[in-house]
């Protein structure tokens, strides 16, 4: 099942309501309109893109033909859609340790998980805010990836100005219209992929401070601060179309600190090219979740992101990508607790924070194993 067969399927029964509604539903601001003009030819001179798509470094599937459980793709997508959801989702409120933001000193190097892969990230004076989500579904249709109880605790509100909005790619997941038609105002800049411009020109975003680049190129926004757009292993497409805009990894770089967020992606060489370019990060926040065997070349499974993690020189590890939309089918504890598991021993230390709390720099604690209790 691929992200566009669900989305057909929910439309399927908007469109068998009304005849017209498919049509006039997908014409909304949310869905974006594809790159042309001046951007498109930008996409077109890279060696990534071929022909009207992008492509990864190395040709890999996004899914397997037997869906890792011998089902075809109709039975895959209903099961997805209106299967059993027991142990996929927590029974009860997740827990969280809200950080006041607005309260938090600029100099203070942090960083806050605010729940599956969006961050609030402060590096030497500046904000930076990454991939936002905070609506209660992941999906154009209202009953598609709900989010977890308690796993929502930002609004717009909490937060102060923002220097740098930095966007992986254009999966509903990760680029949220409600979120950041919000954030508008506090929004600075705007880092993202080539491509994933397009969205926010369309919303109403001065054109002057949209920067996106293509893989392996350093946005100087400042004298000190660097953001690299790196190579990841994945896909795009928010409908029919697939591949029509770039994802990335990034790297966030100060003369003090260095962060890597892997963004989406499966397993690659281009881990270790990106190890061995930067010489090891202060801090990676790494996706691990929402994985299964049938499209592992796209989402790392857990031993995957151990090895990522020492494969870039990690000193310590934030887990992304779980814990707040069922995206797979695996029991939502399982990604943190797998990790945890595979992580003893390793070149890096594993950081666990709940949703909201405050990771430091400067003193780095030891954070509970929460999903145990909650």
């Amino acid at each position: 099942m691929t992200r566009r067969e669900f989305i057909l399927a929910g439309l399927g029964l908007i469109g068998a309501a009304s005849a017209g509604g498919v049509y006039s539903y997908v014409h909304r601001p949310k869905f974006g309109e594809l790159p042309s003009g001046e951007r498109l030819r930008r996409m077109q001179a890279s060696p990534h893109y071929h022909w009207d798509h992008f492509e990864n470094l190395v040709p890999v599937p996004v899914m397997s033909e037997d869906e890792g459980e011998h089902e075809n793709r109709l039975v895959a997508t209903w099961k997805f859609l209106f299967g059993d959801k027991k142990g996929l989702v927590p029974d009860n409120p997740l827990p969280s340790a809200k950080t006041n933001l607005l309260a938090l000193p600029r100099e203070q190097d942090a960083v806050v998980w605010l729940g599956h892969s969006s961050f609030y990230v402060q590096l030497g004076g500046h904000r930076i805010l990454i991939d936002p989500v905070f609506s209660s579904y992941a999906s154009p249709l209202w009953f598609i990836n709900r989010a977890f109880p308690g796993s929502n605790v930002y609004t717009a509100e909490d937060f102060p100005e923002i220097d740098v909005l930095a966007m992986s790619h254009d999966h509903w997941d990760h680029l949220d219209y409600p979120t950041v038609m919000a954030l508008k105002s506090r929004v600075h800049q705007v880092v993202c992929p080539l491509g994933v411009g397009a969205y926010f020109e369309q919303w109403g975003f001065d054109v002057n401070r949209i920067h996106e680049e293509d893989w392996d190129t350093e946005i100087k926004l400042s004298d000190t601060l660097s953001v690299h757009i790196l190579p990841s292993q994945h896909f795009s497409g928010r409908f029919l179309k697939q591949n029509p805009t770039l994802w990335c990894g990034m790297a966030f770089i100060t003369p003090q600190r260095s962060l890597y967020y892997t963004g989406d992606g499966g397993y690659g060489e281009h881990f270790k090219a990106i190890g061995k370019k930067f010489g090891g990060f202060d801090c990676v926040l790494a996706e691990n979740g929402q994985y299964n065997l049938a499209w592992h070349p796209i989402h790392m499974l857990p031993e995957e992101t151990a090895k990522a993690a020492e494969d870039v020189g990690a000193k310590f590890v934030i887990p992304a990508h779980n814990s707040k939309f069922a995206l797979a089918r695996h029991p939502w504890q399982e990604p943190m607790a797998k990790l945890q598991a595979v992580s003893k021993g390793k070149s890096y230390q594993m950081l666990t924070p709940e949703i909201g709390a405050l990771v430091r720099f400067d003193r780095m604690e030891t954070f509970s194993s929460w999903w145990q209790k909650a």
